[in-house]
């Protein structure tokens, strides 16, 4: 599917993009992407050497500074190979709900109130024991 996109993609650069500042970024970040589909570290360090190759064949001086900074986070990018795969990116996406939620809420005085809004704005499932109820039956209504 995605040899469909980049084919169309490529046509329609090449039909009118006379300058690669926008189809050679495109491509970049494909192939960039393309490196969590490694099988190992090993393989994955080919594959970002290889992306950095490009991108000094290329000298576009934007693709030029993300390599750099790339370069800079080697050791963290390929941990994911070393970890298993896991990410803390669900974590940072709950951390940035509670921020959200605090910033809304302009401070909350009672503890347990902001847990209880925090667990329900974040969709955490929480048991509470229900509530027993006051009576037992319906009330008779008066004739």
């Amino acid at each position: 599917m995605v040899r469909r996109y980049r084919s169309r993609l490529l046509a329609g650069l090449a039909a009118g993009d006379t300058d690669p500042q926008v189809g050679r970024p495109w491509i970049a970040a494909q192939e960039l992407r393309l490196l969590y589909r490694c099988p190992d570290r090993d393989r994955a360090e080919r594959h970002l050497l290889r992306w950095f190759t490009d991108i000094a064949e290329h000298e576009i001086p934007k693709l030029v500074r993300l390599a750099r900074t790339l370069d800079a986070w080697r050791t963290e990018l390929l941990a994911y190979f070393d970890t298993g795969g896991v990410s803390n990116g669900p974590t940072e996406a709950v951390n940035g709900l509670i921020k959200k939620l605090k910033r809304v809420g302009h401070g909350y005085r009672n503890f347990s109130n902001y847990r209880l809004r925090l667990l329900l704005h974040c969709g955490t499932d929480w048991h509470t024991p229900t509530a027993t109820p006051i009576r037992g039956r319906l009330p008779r209504l008066a004739a």
